[in-house]
């Protein structure tokens, strides 16, 4: 492979007739080969735009841009010849196997032959997919989609590589193959822009461009950006119980730019030269034990971007509170199996959750984690145990469990071609409000959500974070007091994450009942208990912290939930060869 690669961006600028501000603005940088560059903001920073314009698929409206010295419009054919593009709905033919995949890739990109005989054999040691190239690319893990998305797109060798996301939906594990593999086509010279929103994965870039708005706000090494926050990261052990309201406490504080939570602790982020005994006074609360945290990318990430949210949960205010007993038990599952044919993707799972608790599922790609979630929540009938929600099991009485049960799918089962106001009126009359009823709760939905600037406009044209909100407003309409959430973020930037759990946890004060299934380790820590799925069996459960406790060693005291949940797994691996 050719040395040496640079992508040339000067004056660079994309305007749309119908946004005021440019999806690109005035970018002008130059990026290298031979180490990933990150690309990085929130949803609507531009980043798809970039990479399209880079692909040679849009038409930049001002500057110049140039990929290893090509013009990509003009010398569109010379440029896709050594060039791979990944975006983020890559696409796969799920009716096709694996190996039907990648021959149709080889075919369009002409490699033939003894070429493609020894590419496949490379591609399919690189992605670990040998064992899988029967199957169709349909039935594969959210992770071994992605593996073999990047098999496909470096058919032909390219030396620039572009992915849009790949790290979405993909579990920890997986993530770190695919890491992993990027890593070592980097060091043999590729030029790899990798786009994401995913905070620790801009950790694992030589350099980031970081962007908001269509602005460069950062170019850099990551770690220049983390150590100007240095001081700023604080934890606070809270009282027993208390962090969850604690933490709405914080955020309003005028000296604090973000917080979130960290198993039993709060991280809060303070804003410079802020008094942290000032920050334990404003609180209120004296048994409390401050310590300085290492600084993360994430915390100068949201520093840069003006702070998380700053107010209590407008939706948490208008939903009741709940009544009942914090030691009733409102979910169970009982010796709970699916099997499909003779494999069982849940194999006697059982677990309790208690009124007012949120209760998470984490899991590796296609460990049964979705098919023990879509039990609970009646959508797939058991082979054998049962499912109960509030004592009643919902094969015998769905109807009824159902109307205290609010569903937020993986895949927002919102209708595209509805307007957001016509999605709201059309949930809520599923679940049997009309009238005047009706038409006060979408009022009061769209307030809280601020829905009003896009009530008319349909949800397919909008940026992910208002589906993920909408997609929330819709499962709560009936105002159920328990709530199944099933990787409700998955792709949303973190500053949406924060709004979202903001919502979830002034919801949980109120008394409602969380199950959340996620991929997102430090979404994980805001659980109160957790379920470790893999092979269809809990194979971990307990507080986030007990299974960060599990893991601790001399080497590493105080491992993070990803690490935790790596070495879980792979730890029952080595137990059951």
């Amino acid at each position: 492979m050719e040395q040496g690669h640079t992508i040339d961006l000067e004056g660079l600028e994309k305007r749309f007739p119908d946004l005021e501000k440019p999806a690109v603005a005035s970018l002008t940088t130059q990026l290298r080969s031979g180490a990933v560059t990150g690309l990085v903001g929130p949803d609507g920073a531009g980043k798809t735009t970039l990479l399209r314009m880079l692909a040679g698929l849009l038409k930049p409206s001002a500057g110049t841009l140039r990929v290893a010295g090509l013009d990509p419009i003009a010398d569109d054919r010379r440029l896709h010849a050594i060039l791979g593009y990944m975006p983020q709905k890559f696409g796969l033919y799920e009716d096709l196997t694996v190996m039907e995949n990648l021959t149709l890739y080889a075919d369009l990109r002409g490699v033939t032959g003894e070429a493609r005989r020894t590419t496949f054999q490379r591609l399919l040691e690189f992605t670990d997919l040998t064992r899988f190239t029967g199957r169709l690319a349909g039935k594969l893990s959210g992770g071994m989609k992605q593996k073999l998305g990047l098999a496909c797109t470096l058919i032909g060798e390219p030396q620039v590589l572009l992915l849009d996301e790949p790290g979405v939906g993909v579990d920890p594990i997986s993530r770190r193959e695919l890491w992993r593999m990027v890593h070592e086509l980097a060091n043999d010279g590729m030029l790899i822009l990798w786009s994401t929103s995913y905070l620790d994965e801009a950790e694992q870039c030589r350099e980031v461009l970081l962007l908001n708005e269509g602005q460069l706000l950062f170019s850099g090494a990551p770690q220049t950006l983390t150590r100007r926050m240095a001081g700023r990261s604080i934890l606070l052990a809270a009282p027993a119980g208390s962090h969850r309201a604690l933490l709405q406490q914080a955020i309003c504080l005028p000296t604090v730019t973000d917080g979130v939570i960290q198993g039993k602790y709060l991280r809060l982020i303070l804003k410079p030269d802020a008094d942290h005994q000032q920050v334990l006074q404003d609180l209120n609360i004296s048994d409390v034990t401050l310590s300085e945290a290492e600084p993360r990318f994430e915390d100068a990430f949201i520093d840069l971007l003006g702070g998380g949210p700053n107010s209590k949960s407008a939706l948490a205010a208008i939903m009741p509170s709940v009544s009942g007993d914090s030691t009733e038990t409102v979910i169970e599952a009982q010796n709970l199996t699916k099997k499909f044919g003779d494999f069982a993707a849940t194999d006697h799972v059982d677990f309790q959750v208690k009124r007012g608790e949120i209760f998470g599922l984490l899991g590796p790609n296609g460990a049964g984690k979705s098919t023990t979630f879509k039990m609970m929540c009646g959508l797939l009938v058991p082979s054998d145990g049962k499912a109960l929600v509030l004592g009643m099991d919902l094969k015998t009485s769905s109807g009824k469990a159902r109307q205290h049960l609010g569903y937020m799918a993986q895949k927002f089962s919102l209708y595209g071609n509805l307007t957001v106001a016509q999605n709201l009126k059309f949930f809520s009359g599923v679940y049997g409000l009309s009238g005047k009823k009706q038409r006060q709760k979408m009022a009061e939905m769209s307030a809280a959500f601020n829905f009003a600037p896009i009530i008319n406009q349909a949800p397919d044209a909008l940026p992910l974070g208002f589906k993920q909100r909408l997609a929330l407003a819709c499962a709560l309409m009936h105002e159920p007091d328990i709530l199944f959430l099933d990787e409700p973020t998955s792709g949303v930037d973190p500053l949406t994450r924060r709004e979202f759990w903001l919502h979830i946890n002034g919801m949980v004060d109120k008394g409602v009942t969380v199950m959340v299934t996620t991929h997102f380790m430090d979404e994980a820590e805001y659980c109160d208990r957790i379920g470790l799925v893999y092979r269809g069996k809990i194979i971990a459960a307990g507080t986030p912290d007990d299974l960060k406790q599990q893991v601790a060693s001399e080497q590493n005291p105080n491992p993070s939930m990803e690490q935790a949940f790596i070495e879980l797994v792979q730890r029952y691996d080595r137990e059951e060869q």
